[in-house]
Protein backbone atom coordinates (compact mmCIF):
# COMPACT_ATOMS: atom_id res chain seq x y z
CA UNK A 1 0.00 0.00 0.00
CA UNK A 2 2.91 2.33 0.57
CA UNK A 3 6.20 3.11 -1.08
CA UNK A 4 9.40 5.00 -0.35
CA UNK A 5 10.65 5.22 -3.93
CA UNK A 6 13.44 7.63 -4.93
CA UNK A 7 10.81 9.77 -6.69
CA UNK A 8 8.84 10.02 -3.45
CA UNK A 9 11.91 10.69 -1.35
CA UNK A 10 12.78 13.61 -3.65
CA UNK A 11 9.91 15.72 -2.31
CA UNK A 12 12.32 18.02 -0.48
CA UNK A 13 14.17 18.65 -3.74
CA UNK A 14 11.23 20.58 -5.14
CA UNK A 15 12.25 24.14 -4.32
CA UNK A 16 8.88 25.63 -5.25
CA UNK A 17 7.12 23.23 -2.90
CA UNK A 18 9.45 24.19 -0.04
CA UNK A 19 8.67 27.88 -0.58
CA UNK A 20 4.96 27.00 -0.66
CA UNK A 21 5.23 24.81 2.48
CA UNK A 22 7.04 27.41 4.58
CA UNK A 23 4.81 30.24 3.32
CA UNK A 24 1.58 28.38 4.02
CA UNK A 25 2.66 27.32 7.48
CA UNK A 26 4.00 30.73 8.48
CA UNK A 27 0.60 32.23 7.67
CA UNK A 28 -1.16 29.32 9.44
CA UNK A 29 0.79 29.91 12.64
CA UNK A 30 0.10 33.62 12.37
CA UNK A 31 -3.62 33.05 11.86
CA UNK A 32 -3.90 30.65 14.81
CA UNK A 33 -2.09 33.11 17.08
CA UNK A 34 -4.34 35.93 15.92
CA UNK A 35 -7.46 33.82 16.53
CA UNK A 36 -6.65 33.06 20.16
CA UNK A 37 -5.77 36.71 20.83
CA UNK A 38 -9.03 37.94 19.27
CA UNK A 39 -11.08 35.60 21.46
CA UNK A 40 -9.34 36.63 24.66
CA UNK A 41 -9.45 40.33 23.81
CA UNK A 42 -13.11 40.35 22.83
CA UNK A 43 -14.12 38.55 26.02
CA UNK A 44 -11.98 40.86 28.16
CA UNK A 45 -13.74 43.88 26.65
CA UNK A 46 -17.36 42.67 26.66
CA UNK A 47 -17.60 39.61 28.97
CA UNK A 48 -20.34 38.36 26.62
CA UNK A 49 -20.33 34.83 25.19
CA UNK A 50 -22.38 36.07 22.21
CA UNK A 51 -19.44 38.11 20.97
CA UNK A 52 -17.30 34.97 20.90
CA UNK A 53 -19.89 33.43 18.58
CA UNK A 54 -19.79 36.53 16.40
CA UNK A 55 -16.07 35.95 15.79
CA UNK A 56 -16.92 32.69 14.05
CA UNK A 57 -19.87 34.22 12.24
CA UNK A 58 -17.93 37.10 10.65
CA UNK A 59 -15.48 34.54 9.25
CA UNK A 60 -18.04 31.93 8.22
CA UNK A 61 -20.28 34.28 6.22
CA UNK A 62 -17.66 35.46 3.70
CA UNK A 63 -16.20 31.94 3.40
CA UNK A 64 -19.57 30.70 2.08
CA UNK A 65 -20.93 33.73 0.23
CA UNK A 66 -17.68 34.52 -1.61
CA UNK A 67 -16.57 30.96 -2.35
CA UNK A 68 -17.93 30.71 -5.90
CA UNK A 69 -16.62 34.12 -7.07
CA UNK A 70 -13.28 33.27 -5.43
CA UNK A 71 -13.11 29.99 -7.33
CA UNK A 72 -13.87 31.77 -10.61
CA UNK A 73 -11.06 34.27 -10.01
CA UNK A 74 -8.63 31.46 -9.12
CA UNK A 75 -9.21 29.91 -12.54
CA UNK A 76 -9.07 33.19 -14.45
CA UNK A 77 -6.04 34.95 -12.96
CA UNK A 78 -2.57 34.13 -11.72
CA UNK A 79 -3.11 32.17 -8.52
CA UNK A 80 0.15 33.18 -6.89
CA UNK A 81 -0.75 36.86 -7.28
CA UNK A 82 -4.21 36.23 -5.83
CA UNK A 83 -2.67 34.55 -2.78
CA UNK A 84 -0.11 37.32 -2.23
CA UNK A 85 -2.79 40.01 -2.61
CA UNK A 86 -5.11 38.25 -0.15
CA UNK A 87 -2.33 37.70 2.36
CA UNK A 88 -1.37 41.36 2.02
CA UNK A 89 -4.94 42.34 2.94
CA UNK A 90 -4.92 39.93 5.87
CA UNK A 91 -1.56 41.27 7.03
CA UNK A 92 -2.87 44.84 6.88
CA UNK A 93 -5.89 43.92 9.02
CA UNK A 94 -3.66 42.17 11.57
CA UNK A 95 -1.24 45.13 11.60
CA UNK A 96 -4.17 47.45 12.36
CA UNK A 97 -5.23 45.15 15.19
CA UNK A 98 -1.68 45.45 16.56
CA UNK A 99 -1.55 49.23 16.23
CA UNK A 100 -4.99 49.84 17.75
CA UNK A 101 -4.31 47.38 20.59
CA UNK A 102 -0.91 48.87 21.43
CA UNK A 103 -2.35 52.39 21.45
CA UNK A 104 -5.51 51.41 23.35
CA UNK A 105 -7.87 52.70 20.63
CA UNK A 106 -9.86 49.53 20.03
CA UNK A 107 -13.30 48.12 20.76
CA UNK A 108 -15.28 44.98 19.94
CA UNK A 109 -16.82 46.47 16.76
CA UNK A 110 -13.40 47.38 15.41
CA UNK A 111 -12.03 43.93 16.20
CA UNK A 112 -14.96 42.18 14.52
CA UNK A 113 -14.67 44.45 11.47
CA UNK A 114 -10.98 43.65 11.02
CA UNK A 115 -11.61 39.93 11.57
CA UNK A 116 -14.26 40.16 8.85
CA UNK A 117 -11.63 41.64 6.52
CA UNK A 118 -9.36 38.69 7.33
CA UNK A 119 -12.28 36.36 6.58
CA UNK A 120 -12.81 37.98 3.18
CA UNK A 121 -9.12 37.59 2.39
CA UNK A 122 -9.21 33.94 3.45
CA UNK A 123 -12.29 33.30 1.30
CA UNK A 124 -10.48 34.44 -1.86
CA UNK A 125 -7.14 32.95 -0.83
CA UNK A 126 -8.33 29.38 -0.17
CA UNK A 127 -9.26 28.15 -3.67
CA UNK A 128 -6.21 29.78 -5.25
CA UNK A 129 -3.88 28.31 -2.63
CA UNK A 130 -5.43 24.85 -2.85
CA UNK A 131 -5.13 24.87 -6.65
CA UNK A 132 -1.43 25.71 -6.66
CA UNK A 133 -0.05 22.54 -5.07
CA UNK A 134 -0.59 20.10 -8.01
CA UNK A 135 1.59 22.34 -10.21
CA UNK A 136 4.47 22.33 -7.71
CA UNK A 137 5.15 18.58 -7.47
CA UNK A 138 4.73 15.53 -9.74
CA UNK A 139 1.43 13.67 -9.45
CA UNK A 140 3.21 10.67 -7.90
CA UNK A 141 4.21 12.66 -4.81
CA UNK A 142 1.13 14.88 -4.51
CA UNK A 143 -0.39 12.82 -1.64
CA UNK A 144 2.86 13.10 0.30
CA UNK A 145 3.05 16.82 -0.39
CA UNK A 146 -0.52 17.19 0.89
CA UNK A 147 0.27 15.08 3.96
CA UNK A 148 3.39 17.14 4.66
CA UNK A 149 1.40 20.36 4.40
CA UNK A 150 -1.37 18.90 6.56
CA UNK A 151 1.09 17.81 9.26
CA UNK A 152 2.44 21.34 9.56
CA UNK A 153 -1.13 22.65 9.59
CA UNK A 154 -1.95 20.35 12.50
CA UNK A 155 1.19 21.52 14.29
CA UNK A 156 0.05 25.12 13.78
CA UNK A 157 -3.37 24.29 15.23
CA UNK A 158 -1.74 22.77 18.31
CA UNK A 159 1.20 25.10 18.89
CA UNK A 160 -0.18 28.35 17.45
CA UNK A 161 -2.86 28.94 20.11
CA UNK A 162 -0.43 27.85 22.85
CA UNK A 163 2.22 30.31 21.68
CA UNK A 164 -0.39 33.02 21.25
CA UNK A 165 -1.65 32.39 24.77
CA UNK A 166 1.84 32.68 26.21
CA UNK A 167 2.55 35.92 24.33
CA UNK A 168 -0.82 37.34 25.39
CA UNK A 169 0.67 37.82 28.86
CA UNK A 170 2.54 40.76 27.29
CA UNK A 171 -0.69 42.05 25.73
CA UNK A 172 -2.76 41.38 22.58
CA UNK A 173 -0.75 43.92 20.61
CA UNK A 174 2.35 41.75 21.00
CA UNK A 175 0.49 38.68 19.71
CA UNK A 176 -0.80 40.60 16.69
CA UNK A 177 2.70 41.97 16.02
CA UNK A 178 4.23 38.48 15.96
CA UNK A 179 1.33 37.24 13.84
CA UNK A 180 1.90 40.09 11.39
CA UNK A 181 5.62 39.26 11.23
CA UNK A 182 4.78 35.67 10.31
CA UNK A 183 2.47 36.92 7.57
CA UNK A 184 5.30 39.07 6.20
CA UNK A 185 7.50 35.97 6.04
CA UNK A 186 4.74 34.13 4.19
CA UNK A 187 4.32 37.02 1.74
CA UNK A 188 8.04 37.15 1.04
CA UNK A 189 8.27 33.42 0.38
CA UNK A 190 5.12 33.36 -1.74
CA UNK A 191 6.31 36.28 -3.86
CA UNK A 192 9.54 34.41 -4.63
CA UNK A 193 7.82 31.13 -5.41
CA UNK A 194 8.34 29.81 -8.93
CA UNK A 195 4.85 28.96 -10.15
CA UNK A 196 4.01 28.40 -13.80
CA UNK A 197 0.31 29.00 -14.29
CA UNK A 198 -1.12 30.08 -17.61
CA UNK A 199 -4.71 31.20 -17.01
CA UNK A 200 -7.12 30.38 -19.84
CA UNK A 201 -8.88 33.00 -21.90
CA UNK A 202 -10.76 35.12 -19.41
CA UNK A 203 -14.50 34.73 -19.22
CA UNK A 204 -16.99 37.10 -17.59
CA UNK A 205 -18.43 36.00 -14.28
CA UNK A 206 -21.84 34.57 -15.19
CA UNK A 207 -24.05 32.09 -13.39
CA UNK A 208 -22.73 29.42 -15.76
CA UNK A 209 -19.06 30.11 -15.01
CA UNK A 210 -19.65 30.62 -11.28
CA UNK A 211 -21.48 27.29 -10.98
CA UNK A 212 -19.16 25.45 -13.36
CA UNK A 213 -17.48 23.80 -10.39
CA UNK A 214 -20.83 22.46 -9.14
CA UNK A 215 -21.63 21.11 -12.62
CA UNK A 216 -18.20 19.51 -12.93
CA UNK A 217 -18.44 17.78 -9.54
CA UNK A 218 -21.97 16.51 -10.18
CA UNK A 219 -20.94 14.78 -13.42
CA UNK A 220 -17.65 13.25 -12.26
CA UNK A 221 -18.47 10.13 -10.20
CA UNK A 222 -15.09 10.00 -8.45
CA UNK A 223 -15.06 13.68 -7.46
CA UNK A 224 -18.74 13.76 -6.50
CA UNK A 225 -18.41 10.57 -4.46
CA UNK A 226 -15.34 11.77 -2.59
CA UNK A 227 -16.68 15.23 -1.74
CA UNK A 228 -20.15 13.99 -0.74
CA UNK A 229 -18.60 11.25 1.41
CA UNK A 230 -16.63 13.93 3.24
CA UNK A 231 -19.73 16.09 3.63
CA UNK A 232 -21.92 13.42 5.23
CA UNK A 233 -19.18 11.77 7.30
CA UNK A 234 -18.22 15.11 8.89
CA UNK A 235 -21.87 16.08 9.27
CA UNK A 236 -22.60 12.95 11.30
CA UNK A 237 -19.30 12.61 13.15
CA UNK A 238 -19.37 15.82 15.19
CA UNK A 239 -18.38 14.30 18.53
CA UNK A 240 -15.77 16.96 19.27
CA UNK A 241 -18.47 19.61 19.65
CA UNK A 242 -19.74 17.74 22.72
CA UNK A 243 -16.38 17.31 24.46
CA UNK A 244 -17.20 19.67 27.38
CA UNK A 245 -20.23 17.52 28.23
CA UNK A 246 -18.24 14.29 28.08
CA UNK A 247 -15.40 15.76 30.15
CA UNK A 248 -17.59 17.02 32.99
CA UNK A 249 -20.61 14.75 33.12
CA UNK A 250 -19.38 11.40 31.78
CA UNK A 251 -15.63 11.20 32.34
CA UNK A 252 -15.79 13.37 35.50
CA UNK A 253 -12.65 15.33 34.72
CA UNK A 254 -11.79 19.01 34.85
CA UNK A 255 -10.43 21.58 32.39
CA UNK A 256 -7.12 19.71 32.15
CA UNK A 257 -8.98 16.61 30.99
CA UNK A 258 -10.95 18.65 28.47
CA UNK A 259 -7.67 20.01 27.13
CA UNK A 260 -6.36 16.46 26.65
CA UNK A 261 -9.58 15.43 24.91
CA UNK A 262 -9.36 18.39 22.53
CA UNK A 263 -5.70 17.70 21.77
CA UNK A 264 -6.06 13.94 21.16
CA UNK A 265 -7.58 14.09 17.63
CA UNK A 266 -5.04 16.70 16.55
CA UNK A 267 -2.15 14.61 17.87
CA UNK A 268 -3.46 11.52 16.07
CA UNK A 269 -3.85 13.50 12.84
CA UNK A 270 -0.41 15.05 13.21
CA UNK A 271 1.41 11.75 13.72
CA UNK A 272 -0.48 10.08 10.88
CA UNK A 273 0.23 12.97 8.52
CA UNK A 274 3.95 12.74 9.35
CA UNK A 275 3.85 9.04 8.48
CA UNK A 276 1.95 9.69 5.25
CA UNK A 277 4.47 12.37 4.30
CA UNK A 278 7.17 9.67 4.25
CA UNK A 279 5.12 6.82 2.75
CA UNK A 280 3.22 7.04 -0.52
CA UNK A 281 -0.15 5.37 -0.96
CA UNK A 282 0.29 3.55 -4.26
CA UNK A 283 -2.52 0.99 -4.49
CA UNK A 284 -5.96 0.13 -3.12
CA UNK A 285 -6.57 3.79 -2.35
CA UNK A 286 -10.35 3.38 -2.69
CA UNK A 287 -10.68 0.56 -0.13
CA UNK A 288 -8.23 2.35 2.17
CA UNK A 289 -10.30 5.55 1.98
CA UNK A 290 -13.56 3.76 2.81
CA UNK A 291 -11.87 1.75 5.57
CA UNK A 292 -10.51 4.95 7.08
CA UNK A 293 -13.92 6.62 7.13
CA UNK A 294 -15.37 3.44 8.66
CA UNK A 295 -12.56 3.54 11.24
CA UNK A 296 -13.57 7.13 11.98
CA UNK A 297 -17.11 5.91 12.65
CA UNK A 298 -15.97 3.02 14.86
CA UNK A 299 -13.71 5.34 16.87
CA UNK A 300 -16.68 7.68 17.35
CA UNK A 301 -18.77 4.78 18.67
CA UNK A 302 -16.01 3.69 21.06
CA UNK A 303 -15.71 7.25 22.34
CA UNK A 304 -19.48 7.46 22.85
CA UNK A 305 -19.53 4.25 24.92
CA UNK A 306 -16.34 4.96 26.90
CA UNK A 307 -16.57 5.90 30.56
CA UNK A 308 -12.83 6.12 31.24
CA UNK A 309 -10.53 8.95 30.25
CA UNK A 310 -7.73 6.80 28.81
CA UNK A 311 -10.06 4.88 26.48
CA UNK A 312 -11.70 8.13 25.34
CA UNK A 313 -8.28 9.59 24.55
CA UNK A 314 -7.32 6.49 22.55
CA UNK A 315 -10.60 6.67 20.62
CA UNK A 316 -10.14 10.35 19.81
CA UNK A 317 -6.50 9.76 18.83
CA UNK A 318 -7.63 7.01 16.42
CA UNK A 319 -10.43 9.25 15.15
CA UNK A 320 -7.94 11.96 14.19
CA UNK A 321 -5.56 9.45 12.56
CA UNK A 322 -8.29 7.80 10.47
CA UNK A 323 -9.62 11.19 9.41
CA UNK A 324 -6.16 12.27 8.22
CA UNK A 325 -5.76 9.17 6.01
CA UNK A 326 -9.12 9.69 4.33
CA UNK A 327 -8.54 13.45 4.05
CA UNK A 328 -5.23 13.01 2.21
CA UNK A 329 -6.69 10.45 -0.20
CA UNK A 330 -9.83 12.51 -0.81
CA UNK A 331 -7.84 15.68 -1.36
CA UNK A 332 -5.40 14.04 -3.78
CA UNK A 333 -8.22 12.37 -5.73
CA UNK A 334 -10.11 15.64 -6.13
CA UNK A 335 -7.02 17.54 -7.29
CA UNK A 336 -5.84 14.85 -9.72
CA UNK A 337 -9.29 14.24 -11.20
CA UNK A 338 -9.82 17.95 -11.83
CA UNK A 339 -8.28 19.76 -14.84
CA UNK A 340 -6.10 22.71 -13.89
CA UNK A 341 -8.49 25.25 -15.41
CA UNK A 342 -11.26 24.00 -13.07
CA UNK A 343 -9.32 23.50 -9.84
CA UNK A 344 -10.15 26.90 -8.39
CA UNK A 345 -13.90 26.50 -8.81
CA UNK A 346 -13.89 22.88 -7.63
CA UNK A 347 -11.80 23.84 -4.59
CA UNK A 348 -14.29 26.63 -3.87
CA UNK A 349 -17.25 24.22 -3.91
CA UNK A 350 -15.27 21.82 -1.74
CA UNK A 351 -14.61 24.67 0.69
CA UNK A 352 -18.35 25.34 0.94
CA UNK A 353 -18.98 21.68 1.70
CA UNK A 354 -16.22 21.58 4.32
CA UNK A 355 -17.29 24.78 6.07
CA UNK A 356 -20.97 23.89 5.95
CA UNK A 357 -20.50 20.32 7.14
CA UNK A 358 -18.30 21.41 10.06
CA UNK A 359 -20.77 24.05 11.20
CA UNK A 360 -23.88 21.95 10.59
CA UNK A 361 -22.20 18.91 12.14
CA UNK A 362 -21.68 20.77 15.40
CA UNK A 363 -25.25 22.09 15.22
CA UNK A 364 -26.63 18.60 14.53
CA UNK A 365 -24.67 17.15 17.44
CA UNK A 366 -25.93 19.88 19.74
CA UNK A 367 -29.57 19.36 18.74
CA UNK A 368 -29.37 15.59 19.13
CA UNK A 369 -27.55 15.92 22.45
CA UNK A 370 -30.24 18.26 23.74
CA UNK A 371 -32.95 15.79 22.72
CA UNK A 372 -31.30 12.40 23.39
CA UNK A 373 -28.22 13.08 25.51
CA UNK A 374 -24.58 13.40 24.51
CA UNK A 375 -23.84 9.66 24.51
CA UNK A 376 -26.80 8.76 22.30
CA UNK A 377 -26.12 11.68 19.96
CA UNK A 378 -22.49 10.65 19.48
CA UNK A 379 -23.44 6.98 19.13
CA UNK A 380 -25.97 7.83 16.42
CA UNK A 381 -23.33 9.90 14.64
CA UNK A 382 -20.84 7.03 14.62
CA UNK A 383 -23.44 4.51 13.42
CA UNK A 384 -24.62 7.01 10.79
CA UNK A 385 -21.05 7.33 9.51
CA UNK A 386 -20.86 3.55 9.04
CA UNK A 387 -24.19 3.60 7.19
CA UNK A 388 -22.86 6.33 4.89
CA UNK A 389 -19.75 4.27 4.15
CA UNK A 390 -21.92 1.27 3.28
CA UNK A 391 -24.16 3.30 0.97
CA UNK A 392 -21.27 5.06 -0.75
CA UNK A 393 -19.43 1.78 -1.45
CA UNK A 394 -22.62 0.60 -3.16
CA UNK A 395 -23.45 3.82 -5.02
CA UNK A 396 -19.87 4.49 -6.17
CA UNK A 397 -18.37 1.14 -7.19
CA UNK A 398 -15.60 2.85 -9.18
CA UNK A 399 -14.34 4.42 -5.93
CA UNK A 400 -14.64 1.11 -4.11
CA UNK A 401 -12.49 -0.56 -6.76
CA UNK A 402 -10.08 2.35 -7.13
CA UNK A 403 -6.45 1.19 -7.04
CA UNK A 404 -4.34 4.26 -7.82
CA UNK A 405 -4.78 7.97 -7.38
CA UNK A 406 -4.55 8.56 -11.14
CA UNK A 407 -7.04 6.73 -13.35
CA UNK A 408 -8.37 6.83 -16.86
CA UNK A 409 -10.80 9.69 -17.53
CA UNK A 410 -14.32 8.94 -16.43
CA UNK A 411 -17.36 9.58 -18.61
CA UNK A 412 -19.05 12.88 -17.98
CA UNK A 413 -22.63 12.00 -18.85
CA UNK A 414 -24.55 8.84 -18.10
CA UNK A 415 -22.13 7.49 -15.52
CA UNK A 416 -23.45 4.32 -13.95
CA UNK A 417 -22.28 5.05 -10.43
CA UNK A 418 -23.81 8.43 -9.68
CA UNK A 419 -26.67 9.15 -7.37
Amino acid sequence: MTSSSPEAVSLLRHRAFLHFWFAKNASSFGFQMMSVAVGWQIYEITHRALDLGLIGLVQFVPSVLLALPAGHLADQFDRRRIVTLCQSIEWLAIALLAVFSLTGHINEVGILALVFVVGVGKAFEFPALQSMLPALVPAAVLPRAMASTASAGQAAMIAGPALGGLLYVAGPGVVYSVSGALYLIALTLMSRLSYDHQPPRREPATLKTLFAGVHFIRHRPAVFGVISLDLFAVLLGGATALLPIFARDILHTGPWGLGLLRAAPAVGALLMSVWLAHNSLTRRVGPIMFASVAGFGVATIVFALSSTLWLSLVALFALGAFDMVSMVIRGALVQLETPDDMRGRVSAVNAIFINTSNQLGEFESGILAAALGAVNATLIGGIGTLVVVGLWTWWFPSLRRRQGLVSDPEPIEGASDTL
